[in-house]
């Protein structure tokens, strides 16, 4: 899943539909604390998964959809929990000592670093060079 998320927030979300994505990463619309019009994404992902688990309701077992929709439902929930509750504060700021959840939060803050529509690495939210992950190390510290 978290390939094909990065190949459509990378090329579809930065490419065609960056009006809409824009949304999600510019300040004056929220910037991730309310409603925005990137959210219709989810909504969208949300009525695939129902729908393919829908399609395959008859023999999940031997259903090619069914997983598919399982798969997109889970990657939505994990996605919900730790880029808008976590890396974007909806609902409030979160505190956690996972280290894997402060490297993803990190990696996610370099992707929203500028408004430029390309160049935004990481696209994914998972997946990313561990070096992205790691604190932002400032000039004076590294003197130290």
């Amino acid at each position: 899943m978290e390939v094909a998320s990065y190949v459509l927030h990378r090329f579809v979300f930065h490419g065609v539909l960056w009006r809409i994505h824009r949304t999600h990463h510019d300040p004056a619309h929220g910037h991730g604390k309310g409603i925005e019009w990137n959210d219709l994404f989810s909504v969208g992902f949300a009525a695939l998964s129902m729908g393919l688990l829908w399609a395959g309701r008859a023999d999940p077992l031997a259903s090619t959809a069914f997983p598919l929709g399982v798969g997109i439902a889970v990657y939505g929930l994990l996605y919900f929990v730790l880029h808008d509750l976590y890396a974007h504060g909806r609902l409030g700021p979160k505190k956690t000592t996972v280290s894997a959840a402060q490297a993803v939060k990190r990696a996610h803050g370099r992707h929203h670093q500028s408004l430029s529509k390309v160049g935004q690495e990481p696209y994914g939210l998972f997946l990313f060079p561990p070096w992205m992950g790691r604190r932002f190390e400032r000039k004076r510290d590294r003197a130290a």
